[in-house]
């Protein structure tokens, strides 16, 4: 591979970025968790980094309400405005706005009640194996390579010993 056919393929200039068509992906436990997603560290070859340009339409949520046990996770506002809920408390964020998170940190969402699309990058370091917790509907999400299995957290058993 040449020098030039390289750089080409690491490199995603804003134009054709633009033009990518946008994956709309639902989460499984909330409909109303609607993100149109390019993934542009797929595309330039990333695998244990995964990097996605995501634009939240008007009344649309990113996620449902979460924490990851071992993935760490970071989103960057491009442009409109969201409501991001960290732990018990509720932000307005905006362009320029950082949310990181690091492994077990408090659970958090992003909603947009306003009435222009809320562009973004989130991105997250990509594991074989995670643990997600969901505390307002009371499931754990465990990942193991292609298996994700949805548990009641009420259904779990602790072991003290």
């Amino acid at each position: 591979m040449s020098e030039s056919s390289a750089q080409h393929t690491c490199l995603l200039k804003a134009s054709e970025i633009a033009q990518l068509e946008k994956t709309k992906r639902v989460h499984p436990l909330n409909s109303e968790a609607v993100r149109h997603t390019v993934s542009l560290g797929d595309m330039v070859g990333m695998t244990t980094l995964g990097v996605h340009h995501v634009t939240l339409k008007p009344g649309d949520e990113s996620t449902t309400y979460h924490t990851h046990h071992m993935v760490e996770e970071f989103l960057f506002v491009i442009s409109g405005r969201g409501r991001a809920r960290i732990g018990s408390q509720v932000s307005e964020v905006g362009p320029g706005d950082f949310m990181g998170f690091s492994q077990t940190s408090a659970p958090h969402t992003l909603t947009n009640p306003f009435d222009e699309d809320l562009v973004y990058l989130v991105s997250g370091t990509r594991l074989n194996a995670d643990v997600v917790d969901y505390p307002d509907i009371k499931k754990r999400l465990f990942c193991f390579e292609n298996q994700r299995n949805y548990v009641n957290m009420n259904d779990i058993d602790q072991i003290n010993q």
